[in-house]
């Protein structure tokens, strides 16, 4: 095991192969777009249609499993495990939390379609006729299906897969370490290589494609409000100042800059709200939500699998480019924003993850979508023909068309135009951040990577939506991420099915725990008494670990080596902790490892307890699943291997529960350990 003090172990650094793999797929794919711009709008175009006629039927099936499962195990009993150890508990509050990942999981795309999509649908619907009764009542629970639990069902997934294998299991914050459970060590060699390099590709291309969009809206907003011409060179301008402040914010890091925006721009467009709210038909509004909440839990199922097999082309067509189009998004957007999330969730438990990622960002969408979109169509139905148009032909300009029938239009559209901006900044931040997580070798996962990296992804985040305006190549973007989201698709299964049997492999340890009786002495109740009562100061901690800890557990070691095991203790020391950790650990081959580690805690001494001292020391023990809470001050030599030896026990009783099954259990590396560092490479 690596000590922490090794500043070569320790040194967070460039993944070669990963980084310069993935700029080599950039640039091919630039080149390619920019010098045969017509040519790859064709070939993207026949792509998408391709996709569409031939695999629709499978994105459909696939959003839907995607969702199903991250319900089903979040509901389940490994639905309180924790995304982390066990004793770790969330880095964020709720709020700041629920702020982050809807600026990243949505972002500037909301302004885009807010009143634009449920209008297509209302004045260009399949199978129903233009601006029908029918068509109407589907118009907003459409929307509510493109922008619902289904594509957050990904992301959750994503998220989900990466902050359990990280954090609870300290493999690196990257999509190879996902299909750990598939491949074992393998993840670290090619195969994984190729899965993060695809993920990075994918990232950049699907925030590319939304940053041109979003500068498409801005420079109309700019126009509208100061005559701000409409052109390239603006829009090139708009991106560099756009991409000086989102380097700004994340070199600051998640704690503060990414956070901050996140929170402000939720004030924003929660004001926004309200004020459409209040200055609109309140009481219709309010009415038209529920149903349309209703309507969309209604139909849900059925819109799900809705394929049009029994429609005609031009429903085909629309299928296509609306619900393909938005799953095939998704996906590609899964490796940034589940990376993001994942880096913003450790420490809560998987039910408390999937609830609130698919809850909390669930109930602005409907209120959002709703509201806006029944005010757009109710002045659509009262004359403004102008708004209907703009929505189906030049869907950027629709919002502020819309804000100019309301008052203080002068106020409204600045506050848009600033919510682009931030929106804008915070996925190119956020992107960023999560690129220059994919492309390095963190040897802590709770690290983000090197200032200078964040700078350099975002850059070429600017960079390729400059070069992709000035080539025109962003229709043929828009169908190239669609693409290439069907073979991620794929590698999303492998994600599920490593995700389920790793969360298998912990339950049936927790099994093996109850199974398991604690052997000891605990006829002794007086000495149990002083453990309980104990607050040990440095000396006496100090002298457990020198007279009881460290030759008990190299006793277990030595005995176990005798026995043709292959066991280590190790000692490190680590920054602000008073005394060393120590370690046992145990290896198999292609199982887990059982590790038994304790660490020393600085603790205020809690009222209730007759001492006067106001710090003690703990020392607690920690297994791969993190604390057992258990305090090991004032243990003697033979307790100390009573209890390990407890634990070994049931380590082993529950690699005999797995194998019972059929299958053994994989080989999860410990939350304590790291790979080794040809591992890495």
């Amino acid at each position: 095991m690596p000590h922490l003090d090794d500043a070569a172990a320790s040194r967070d650094r460039l993944h070669p192969i990963v980084f310069h793999g993935s700029l080599a797929g950039i640039v091919v794919f630039l080149i390619y777009t920019m010098t045969f711009t017509e040519q790859a709008g064709t070939l993207f175009d026949a792509g998408l249609n391709w996709v569409n006629s031939t695999f629709g039927w499978y994105y459909m099936l696939a959003a839907v499993a995607y969702l199903v499962f991250v319900v089903v195990i979040s509901l389940s009993r490994v639905g309180n495990i924790r995304l982390g150890p066990d004793d770790s508990r969330p880095e964020f509050s709720t709020l700041s939390w629920a702020s982050m990942l809807f600026a990243a999981g949505i972002g500037i795309d909301l302004l885009f379609f807010c009143v634009a999509e449920p209008l297509s649908h209302y004045l260009a619907p399949p199978e129903l006729a233009p601006e029908s009764h029918a068509a109407l009542r589907q118009a907003v629970p459409q929307t509510f299906l493109h922008w619902g639990l289904t594509g957050w069902g990904m992301y959750v997934l994503m998220g989900m897969a990466l902050a359990y294998f990280s954090y609870r299991h300290r493999l690196p914050l990257a999509i190879r370490s996902a299909l750990y459970p598939l491949l074992g060590r393998r993840i670290y060699g090619p195969i994984g290589n190729a899965v993060d390099i695809t993920a990075v590709i994918s990232t950049v291309f699907g925030i590319a494609t939304s940053l041109g969009i979003g500068v498409i809206q801005l420079n109309y907003g700019l126009n509208f409000m100061f005559g701000v011409p409409e052109s390239l060179s603006t829009q090139v301008i708009l991106i560099v100042l756009v991409v000086v402040l989102a380097t700004i914010s994340v070199v600051t890091g998640v704690e503060k800059g990414i956070r901050r925006l996140s929170e402000f721009n939720m004030l924003l467009a929660a004001g926004l709200l309200l004020f459409v709210l209040f200055q609109g038909q309140t009481l219709a509004l309010l009415n038209a939500l529920v149903i349309n909440i209703g309507d969309y839990l209604s139909s849900f199922v059925a819109k799900s699998f809705d394929t049009y097999a029994f429609a005609g082309d031009e429903a085909q067509q629309w299928k296509g480019w609306w619900t393909i189009f938005f799953w095939g998004w998704w996906i590609a957007w899964t490796p940034f924003v589940g990376l993001f999330l994942a880096r913003i969730s450790r420490g809560r438990t998987i039910r408390q993850f999937a609830m609130g990622a698919l809850l909390i960002p669930l109930a602005f969408m409907m209120a959002w979508m709703s509201i806006f979109g029944n005010s757009g169509i109710d002045m659509v139905t009262n004359g403004l023909t102008e708004l209907g148009e703009q929505a189906l032909a030049t869907p950027q300009t629709t919002i502020y068309t819309f804000l100019e029938q309301y008052p203080y239009i002068g106020i409204t559209a600045s506050v848009v135009t600033l919510l682009g901006v931030v929106f804008f900044v915070t996925s190119a931040d956020s992107g960023a951040l999560v690129l220059a997580n994919f492309t390095s070798i963190l040897r802590d996962v709770n690290h983000d990577a090197p200032i200078p990296l964040r700078i350099l992804w975002s850059a070429v985040i600017g960079l390729i939506t400059v070069a992709l305006l000035m080539a025109g190549g962003l229709n043929a973007l828009q169908s190239a991420v669609v693409i290439m989201a069907l073979p991620f698709s794929l590698v999303m299964f492998a994600i599920m099915f490593g995700l389920h049997r790793a969360l298998r492999t912990e339950k049936d340890k927790a099994d093996a725990r109850r199974l398991v009786a604690a052997t000891g002495d605990a006829g002794n109740w007086k000495e149990r008494l002083d453990h309980a009562l104990d607050t040990s100061n440095r000396a006496g901690a100090a002298a457990t670990i020198q007279h009881a800890l460290r030759p008990a557990l190299q006793q277990f070691v030595d005995e176990l080596t005798s026995r043709g095991q292959i066991a280590s203790l190790s000692e490190e020391q680590v920054e602000d902790e008073p005394l060393p950790r120590l370690t046992l650990q145990v290896d198999f081959e292609d199982v887990q490892s059982f590790v038994y580690q304790v660490r020393p805690h600085r603790m205020r001494t809690p009222s209730f307890l007759p001492v006067d001292d106001d710090y003690y020391l703990r020392l607690d023990v920690h297994l791969a699943e993190g604390s057992l809470g258990q305090n090991l001050n004032g243990y003697s030599r033979g307790q100390v291997i009573d209890d390990v030896l407890g634990e070994y026990e049931r380590h082993l009783q529950f690699l005999a529960l797995t194998r019972g099954e059929g299958a053994p259990a994989p080989a999860m590396p410990g939350s304590i350990g790291e790979p080794p560092e040809s591992a890495t490479m």
